[in-house]
């Protein structure tokens, strides 16, 4: 544990706190810039990768979103961060088939997170498996009843189950 959540070091660590700084301004090029600057050999670093995918994200740079998505998940398989980001980005590249496949064996691993079946409702949903969309909505409100009931009715990926969100929750 002590490894995994390791402290960099300056300049690094002024670095990453200079690119959250862009990115709280809504500056996500400048954030980028100074990640890019972090020493090669931290690139792995948990806090540098989130922070890259989030720079990723504000750019809609989706497939460097994956990059960093696959790294975190190769890197940190026992965060949740990864698994997730990376579908993420997938679904937002449109290969939701794909964000749908490599977040499914995540659930098994981390079975109290509502995120994960709720990203899984989400992708079975746009891909009209309304079954299993109705399957794991429930699975996401059991983890978290409060999270899905506030968001479901308003996300445009759950517009297929729209009708059906009273009876699922």
């Amino acid at each position: 544990m002590g490894e995994l959540f390791k402290t960099l070091e300056p300049p690094d660590n002024f670095l990453l706190s200079a690119a959250e700084g862009w990115l709280g301004l809504g500056d996500a090029q400048s954030a980028l810039a100074e990640l890019d600057q972090i020493q090669p050999h931290q690139g792995t670093h948990l806090e540098v990768l989130l922070v890259l995918w989030r720079v990723h994200s504000e750019l809609k740079q989706w497939d460097r979103g994956v990059e960093a998505g696959q790294t975190l998940v190769e890197v940190h398989p026992e965060l949740v961060n990864g698994w997730i980001l990376r579908s993420f980005a997938l679904h937002e590249l449109k290969q939701t088939h794909s964000a749908l496949s490599l977040l499914l064996p995540a659930f098994d691993n981390f079975p109290g997170s509502c995120t994960i079946p709720y990203n899984l409702a989400c992708y079975c949903a746009q891909l009209n498996q309304l079954d299993d969309a109705r399957a794991w909505l429930k699975k996401a409100a059991v983890a978290n009843h409060t999270y899905v009931r506030l968001n479901a009715k308003t996300d445009p990926d759950l517009i297929p189950l729209r009708d059906s969100l009273d009876e699922i929750l």
